[in-house]
């Protein structure tokens, strides 16, 4: 009778989620990745419309997206095109949430197999607590998918081989297709193959340390089904993705190889530092996973040990050991190798759904033990109180639940300035809408430019009178744009905590809890864009001209000066430039351009320890500016060669 009660708990717990998780989606922002995988998935559909004739899916030497499977992201744009679907991105939303929600049912499923409907329960409780994880869940078609075949062929290649399935065909059709799923979205899905046999070996030889035998005929049937399995899951993984139709071994490979040594790298902000992604410590993970995961997970993490011998018993202990082994592998790995790593952890939410069933079991336990009522409750408060605060940082700001930091950082607010907040640049949607808006308010017809640091088209394109483009936050004083879009990413810790960021002309601030993740600009002139045409024509007195008009506007962008220095420098304005490029350091410290300029003056002018002191800043704000190890090696030539010889060194081997 109580199981059935915790039967009925389960299912309507379910059910409410997956309603909330499909409401929450519609008021999604659009992620860069999603932008991204899209217009892939379009040319993956073009690839196959043509049987093959067009090609684009397969010539991405930029964002390396041939290497993708992206299946989910393939079959949701094929499903567009066939239904002709127009709300194109909230359509990919509600596929995303209903993947998440996958995920959460089949993490449940497990719990459920392992040690009842509370366990369930609890695991739909704790995915329900878990920003990070439901902010994915609204448009990360990539990432999530992911961690649904990942949980799913971790489930299923436990029931295979440590709980027995009475059907077998059955078992293998499941662990195949969950094989096929995963690598058809990223080739690192191979990794499903190699649990496989390593979790049969390992039995194996547990099985016959403890009997002391070894069936040969029905071991070697089921060495032989393993095979199969693993064939049939790698070429099903290969059907829906054009590069690794091209070789379906080879390319396969040769895609996870690059996948595990990613080409591309990133700066982000991690301990108030702007540091490339293959160069951040090795607890980078771990560490972005501590921080933004809610301590009621993390609670539940550290009680498993303290039960652990009484979970993991006879079968549960094969299982658990499985789960554990999935989750700690991954980590290891990727610590060894010393990947590269960037936008939190993100690109490890597959390793999410084991956690939380670790976490939901050792809660689980502790509550299946308490016999007095009123411990059972005083217990349950304790686990819930901490859960409060993820509750209301969702209630306030679900569209952004993606940027969650714990309380072990003093949440978001106490993360800003420290690490990445909107790295998938989420806040581009509302701010392109409320831009939207305040043009039709103020009735302004007339056609507009309007930049971003991410592509802002889709969100426009029922307004024919604005243009969209794309650039550098740091460089739009360089192009022509009227209105601009701009998140807080790539923003220096200093502008950030100084608040010298959003700058004086931002006309509306994105906040999400309390904080700003994006502005929309307006500019007031023109002459910074002009200054720096004629600056590139080598018109150096228009040039000043323009910029010292400019700055009577905006003296809030280093960029300015420092152009406005080069012009000035270019005149032969020695101690004006010197003076403007000082001031343009001075609003931005790690402005890196202005500072390599700087010590570049100094060194011409034979003042070696101040040339030294710039350079050295330079590589402090960035350590792949490989100039700056160039005018390190010059300006020690004659005092110290052999440091000259290692800064010559560093610098060819950072170009």
């Amino acid at each position: 009778m109580k199981n059935d009660y915790l039967k009925y708990i389960f299912y309507f717990s379910s059910a409410l989620l997956l309603s909330f998780m499909v409401l929450a989606s519609r008021k999604a922002g659009i992620s860069c990745d999603e932008i991204l995988h899209y217009n892939q998935s379009e040319s993956v559909f073009r690839y196959f419309e043509s049987h093959g004739a067009d090609r684009s899916a397969l010539n991405t030497p930029v964002s390396h997206l041939k290497y993708y499977g992206q299946s989910f992201d393939n079959i949701v744009t094929f499903l567009t095109r066939w239904f002709r679907i127009d709300d194109v991105y909230g359509f990919r939303s509600l596929m995303s949430s209903v993947a998440g929600w996958l995920v959460v049912l089949l993490t449940a499923l497990f719990a459920i197999s392992l040690s009842g409907y509370t366990s369930g329960i609890l695991v739909i409780l704790l995915f329900s607590l878990s920003p990070t994880f439901l902010g994915h869940s609204m448009n990360n078609l990539k990432d999530i998918p992911f961690a649904l075949s990942y949980i799913s062929a971790v489930f299923f290649i436990t029931r295979y081989l440590v709980t027995g399935e009475k059907i077998a065909i059955r078992g293998m059709i499941l662990i195949t297709l969950s094989i096929a799923f995963s690598i058809s979205i990223r080739a690192g899905g191979l990794v499903l193959i190699c649990y496989l046999f390593f979790y049969y070996s390992v039995l194996l030889f547990l099985n016959y340390l403890k009997t002391r035998k070894f069936e040969l005929r029905f071991e070697f049937g089921r060495f032989l089904q393993i095979t199969g399995i693993s064939i049939a899951g790698w070429f099903l993984g290969t059907l829906l993705w054009p590069f690794a139709l091209q070789n379906p071994v080879g390319n396969v490979i040769e895609s996870y190889e690059v996948m595990a040594h990613f080409p591309s790298t990133f700066r982000q902000l991690f301990e108030g530092r702007n540091e490339w992604s293959d160069f951040m410590p090795w607890y980078y993970l771990p560490k972005s996973m501590a921080i933004t995961i809610p301590l009621t997970v993390l609670a539940g993490l550290i009680l498993f040990p303290f039960v652990a011998k009484s979970v993991m018993k006879d079968k549960n202990l094969k299982s658990y050991g499985m789960v554990i082994f999935t989750i700690l592998f991954p980590l290891v790995f990727v610590i060894a190798e010393k990947s590269n790593l960037y936008s939190s952890w993100r690109q490890f939410l597959f390793l999410y759904p084991g956690i939380i069933l670790i976490s939901a079991s050792g809660f689980n336990y502790v509550l299946e033990r308490i016999r007095i009522t009123w411990l059972k409750f005083a217990f349950a408060a304790c686990f819930l109180l901490p859960a409060i605060h993820p509750v209301m940082f969702m209630s306030k700001n679900m569209t952004y639940s993606y940027m969650y930091y714990n309380q072990l950082v003093g949440g978001l607010k106490g993360a800003y300035g420290d690490y990445e907040t909107d790295y998938y640049y989420i806040s581009h949607k509302e701010a392109s809408e409320w831009l939207i808006k305040y043009l039709e308010r103020e009735k302004i017809t007339t056609p507009k430019i309007v930049g971003a640091t991410y592509s802002v088209s889709w969100l426009f394109r029922k307004n024919p009178e604005i243009e969209t483009k794309v650039f550098r936050n740091e460089e739009r004083s360089q192009h022509d744009w009227d209105y601009a879009i701009i998140t807080n990413r790539y923003i220096t810790p200093y502008k950030l905590k100084t608040g010298l960021w959003p700058p004086p002309n931002a006309i509306h601030t994105v906040f999400a809890d309390g904080v700003a993740v994006c502005a929309v600009l307006e500019r007031k002139t023109k002459e910074d864009y002009y200054g720096y045409t004629a600056l590139r024509e080598g018109r150096n007195s228009d040039a000043i001209n323009f910029y010292e008009k400019a700055l009577k506007t905006d003296s809030s962008d280093e960029l300015i000066f420092y152009n406005f220095g080069l012009a000035l420098y270019n005149d032969k304005q020695y101690l004006r430039a010197d003076s403007v490029l000082k001031t343009a350091i001075a609003i931005n410290p790690d402005f890196e351009s202005g500072l390599m300029y700087l010590g570049n003056i100094a060194s011409y002018r034979n003042k070696a320890d101040e040339a030294i002191m710039y350079y050295k800043r330079v590589i402090k704000a960035n350590r792949k500016y490989y100039e700056a190890y160039a005018g390190l090696a010059d300006a020690y030539r004659t005092s110290d060669p052999e440091l000259a010889r290692k800064y010559d060194e560093l610098a060819n081997s950072i170009r």
